[in-house]
């Protein structure tokens, strides 16, 4: 796969014109406002690498979800333009219907009106693509939050354009996921948390052929609680799933490894920021308890595996680390994950939020931009835009 930074240093890039898909898909407010500018800032590497090798250079994302044809004001970029104006201190003129053709000089920089306003870009439409990869002599990918899809930007503008290649985000996403799964630091550890198995139960059954521990929370621990004999009262479960779970477990055992459940929880009679948490023996859960956090002895007993490990993988909080009462197994965890000498790679919107709360962001070795993209990695599947580079960097 060819390397944008790679392009750059080889002097290949000055004076081309430079097409980047970004994600600037930034969350907006009732008036229209940028409530969080993360991705935003992920974006800036490339653009400024491209800038300073003298290119002319072209970005678009998607915001939202428009339907394709219509440009409304809620989908616009206008107010995108104006926070990575302030952030590179350059103007940055946003341009709608660019598809005929796009001017900016060599050292400069436009910003193309949302991507999935164009007509067949969710479907990968050849045309467009052909029009797209037109405007430029390079295309740079750097959108790893849109990697799992193959449309019109991630992955046909790729098949078209004179040169295809990954920008400095997606390459960073791609050796650090490759650096925690492919060749870990042993034991490699993997969190896997969230209210149901059945979205993550792919990625379960690839991580128990790999990992030393797979440590569940949230809803998944429930279901494995479940199919371990145990009582769960009214907590949130998926019955249904419960010999996946343990043929999860059997796989981990098979290999010497472990899914370390909780030994004790806090519970509830009612799913309420301000219903009185209760530590329980997971022996003495009652009928109508429901298990939002893993209790204080199981906290520090995973923390003390944690410590331990070369690699972890985290993906979801423990328990309900949204209502204090029930954050203090999330909070443990995500100190445990802080302090540990291991390489140490995090994603997925709920862990950012647990990562932001207890203020790590510094702690952990890499914070995976994507959500799908991520979850499909850890599962070991090739992503669409991923796998286009490479095919194009061989061809």
């Amino acid at each position: 796969m060819i390397r944008f930074k790679d392009l750059c240093e080889q002097g290949l890039v000055k004076d081309k014109r430079v097409f980047i898909r970004a994600d600037l898909n930034v969350p907006l407010n009732t008036n229209g406002e940028i409530t969080e500018d993360t991705r935003i800032k992920a974006s800036l590497p490339c653009i400024q690498m491209a800038l300073k090798a003298g290119a002319a250079v072209m970005v678009t994302s998607h915001l939202g979800r428009p339907t394709e044809g219509t440009l409304n004001p809620e989908d616009s970029l206008l107010v995108v333009a104006h926070k990575m104006s302030e952030l590179l201190g350059v103007p940055v003129p946003l341009k709608a219907n660019w598809l005929e053709g796009v001017s900016v000089a060599a050292g400069e920089i436009v910003l193309l009106e949302n991507c999935r306003v164009n007509v067949g870009e969710k479907k990968n439409s050849a045309t467009l693509s052909q029009q797209m990869a037109a405007l430029c002599d390079i295309f740079v990918n750097d959108a790893f939050g849109t990697a799992h899809r193959a449309e019109a930007t991630t992955y046909g503008v790729a098949e078209y354009a004179n040169t295809a290649c990954a920008g400095p985000l997606l390459s960073a996403e791609i050796d650090a996921i490759t650096k925690a799964l492919a060749n870990p630091k042993r034991p490699l550890a993997a969190i896997v948390a969230g209210s149901k198995v059945s979205t993550k139960l792919s990625i379960l059954e690839s991580l128990a052929s790999n990992v030393d521990q797979l440590i569940v929370g949230g809803g998944i621990a429930n279901t494995f609680l479940l199919a371990s004999g145990h009582p769960i009262g009214k907590s949130l479960a998926e019955p249904l799933l419960v010999e996946q779970a343990k043929s999860v477990m059997k796989s981990m055992k098979a290999r010497g490894a472990e899914v370390p459940l909780p030994s004790d929880v806090v519970v509830a009679k009612g799913f309420d920021a301000h219903a009185k948490a209760t530590i329980k023996n997971i022996k003495d859960v009652d009928q109508d308890d429901l298990i939002l956090d893993i209790g204080p002895d199981t906290a520090q007993r995973l923390a003390q595996q944690l410590s331990q490990a070369g690699t972890i993988v985290w993906n979801g909080p423990v328990g309900v680390f949204e209502f204090e009462a029930f954050s203090k197994g999330t909070e443990i965890i995500a100190k445990a994950i802080a302090t540990s000498k291991a390489f140490t790679i995090a994603g997925g919107g709920d862990t950012l939020a647990a990562i932001a709360k207890y203020g790590i962001e510094s702690k952990i070795s890499y914070i995976s931009t994507g959500g799908g993209a991520f979850l499909e990695m850890l599962e070991g599947k090739t992503l669409p835009a991923i796998e286009i580079l490479v095919k194009r960097a061989t061809s």
